[in-house]
């Protein structure tokens, strides 16, 4: 029931009730019930005329005389679900209400309240249904603002820390967003501690198991609601419910513990989750239309957002044929994200602005025809266009080592080339081409191995704070697949951070099992793969922290199934071992000694570790 309603308590604190002088003499435990309405009544009938919430009024004139019907009379009032029963005594009753009537409330729990002085009933209806229709307005005027502010958030593109932001500042609650595989992606404390509230939050989120997509989980007071759309679940948003003290969603009264979150919450953390839908499906250019258009060509092949023979009429109107060319995709990036707090969002489009320079003097050095631009908050695509397939290694190594002198030229980054090249690469015109036939020599061994560091030669490979990654997909011979290429190449350099080789270039065979699903972390299937795989283990780990059968699971695998050497490498005895094992096997519903189904454990094992990892 809807916590807008008053509870027996607090009518009991109205003024018109309070002139009665009332006294609880049964189901005190019960006062905080919510009353949806007040009804007087003088037969002993009249369970068969309620609905559940009410709170009945009577003088008793009308209740039965004999011990067994007021017993009678009291149970159906609780089989119906009233509120409470409030007596005015004076009629019927002049000292007080019967005590077969008061053993039989405190039994079933009903509140039952006498009004030891006489009291106009229709003061008190009046008042609580006043009470009720007010907090209904209330609660009215707050399911407005939800939406009106959710709608604007959308219309905005609102990121999804806005939006936690925003559910938890209208709902007084902390509010965490996770994915798949339980990993937080964004959270608001709300003003509590945001240590305590994420400390162990994978094994804490797995025992929150509602049912259904939106509902509230009464044994860990979360209210939890799936995001995603288009039949593609990709995340959990969970709101805290009860929060500590008062808020602008929990103005009326607050509902007991198993009365649940009032309606607003549940429409709140609805509208949040299509808001947080919503934003990922019309992800906003968070650099505005301007830039935008800067980098229209190499983000429409990205996206799919323009026919590709538009595509191709614009690059040739820049001078940039991609017809019958081979096409190679190529991502360059840092390989440590931005500083967090040095410099701001100002530092990091800076930075981006300075690689982005350095790429495009890069190609016009090794005199290469390509299409360049920032395509992310953290890499420059190139689209290499080359006259056959035999020259693409020749290209890359030339395009690698010019990018190195660029670099180590700039000394801090900040590619030397004149007005046009630097308008070129920082977005502040139409992302531009580099011309040219041939490519210059290959890197050597010493150059590219500091390539990748982009550092002074003193201070050795790796060791500088601005390495890059340059990361090359496979070749194509239309532009209908240049996408393939960038997108290989983007993953491929996000895998490669995890990679402490110092590679000139990163190609596909650099990306072994483990980077491949890294790369693909964010997948909303691999996630769910990993949960069909081992859900119900976490889960039990999450249970019964001090068993963790998962690292268990781990040492079998990793010792390629070989139980004695699992045992050792788990430090465990070989008894244990194996016990562990067949429970593992039970919980899983596997057989542990299948080839097959121990693979599939071991790939959502490295998964799962790709998850966990940043």
């Amino acid at each position: 029931m809807s916590a807008v309603f008053p509870t027996v308590r607090e009518v009991l604190a109205l003024d018109p009730v309070r002139h009665g002088a009332p006294r609880v003499v049964a189901g005190d435990a019960a006062l905080d019930r919510p009353v949806r309405w007040v009804h007087v009544a003088e037969v002993p009938d009249i369970a068969t005329l309620l609905g559940g919430g009410e709170l009945v009024l009577t003088t008793g004139i009308g209740l039965p005389g004999d011990d067994a019907g007021l017993r009678a009379f009291i149970g159906d009032l609780a089989d119906v679900g009233v509120s409470g029963l409030v007596v005015e005594l004076g009629r019927r009753y002049v000292s007080g209400v019967p005590r077969v009537m008061v053993a039989a409330a405190e039994r079933r729990g009903l509140p039952l309240v006498e009004l030891r002085r006489a009291t106009p009933f229709v003061r008190i209806t009046e008042a609580v249904h006043a009470l009720i229709v007010d907090a209904q307005l209330t609660e009215l005027r707050a399911t407005e603002e939800i939406h009106q502010r959710f709608n604007d958030l959308s219309v905005e593109g609102a990121d999804a820390a806005e939006v936690i932001r925003q559910a938890a500042e209208l709902s007084g609650c902390p509010v965490v967003l996770e994915n798949l595989s339980r990993q937080v992606l964004g959270y608001d404390p709300a003003g509590e501690s945001a240590e305590l509230l994420l400390d162990g939050w994978e094994q804490h989120s797995r025992r929150i198991r509602p049912a259904g997509r939106t509902a509230y989980d009464l044994d860990s007071g979360w209210l939890v609601t799936v995001v995603g759309a288009r039949g593609q679940d990709w995340g959990r948003l969970l709101l805290r419910w009860p929060a500590s003290g008062e808020s602008p969603i929990t103005r009326a009264s607050e509902p007991t513990a198993d009365a649940g979150p009032p309606t607003r919450l549940t429409i709140l953390i609805e509208r949040a989750a299509s808001t947080l839908a919503l934003g990922r499906l019309i992800r906003r250019d968070a650099e505005g239309l301007e830039r935008q258009i800067h980098r229209t060509l190499l983000t429409a092949l990205l996206d799919h957002s323009r026919p590709v023979d538009e595509v191709a009429l614009r690059a040739k109107a820049l001078g940039v044929v991609l017809d019958r060319r081979h096409l190679v995709g190529v991502m360059v990036r840092h390989r440590a994200e931005d500083p967090v707090g040095e410099g701001g969002p100002e530092a990091g489009q800076a930075r981006l602005r300075d690689l982005s320079e350095a790429v495009g003097q890069a190609l016009r050095e090794a005199k290469l025809t390509a299409l360049t631009s920032a395509v992310d908050d953290n890499s420059v695509g190139v689209l290499l266009a080359l006259p056959d397939p035999a020259a693409e290694d020749r290209a890359l190594s030339a395009f690698a080592s010019a990018l190195r002198r660029v670099r180590l030229d700039a000394g801090t980054g900040r590619a030397t080339s004149g007005a046009e090249v630097s308008r070129a690469a920082s977005g502040t015109d139409v992302p531009r081409s580099v011309f040219g036939a041939d490519a210059s020599r290959p890197a050597s061994g010493a150059e590219a191995a500091r390539l990748t560091a982009g550092a002074d030669p003193s201070r050795g490979a790796g060791a500088a704070p601005g390495a890059v990654i340059v990361a090359a997909g496979s070749g194509v011979g239309n532009l209908r697949e240049a996408r393939r290429s960038l997108v290989e190449a983007r993953q491929i350099a996000e895998a490669a951070r995890r990679d402490r080789r110092d590679l000139p270039i990163f190609r596909l065979p650099h990306v072994g099992l483990a980077g491949l699903l890294h790369l693909l972390r964010d997948e909303p299937r691999l996630q769910t793969f990993v949960e069909r795989e081992l859900g119900a283990l976490l889960e039990y780990d999450a249970r019964h922290p001090r068993e963790q059968l998962l690292d268990t699971l781990r040492a079998y695998l990793e010792q390629g199934r070989n139980k004695t050497a699992g045992a050792a490498a788990a430090h465990l005895s070989r008894p244990a071992f194996y016990e562990r094992l067949a429970r593992i096997a039970r919980i899983l519903d596997v057989d542990l000694d299948s080839v097959e189904a121990s693979l599939s454990l071991h790939v959502a094992l490295l998964a799962l570790d790709a998850v966990r990892t940043p």
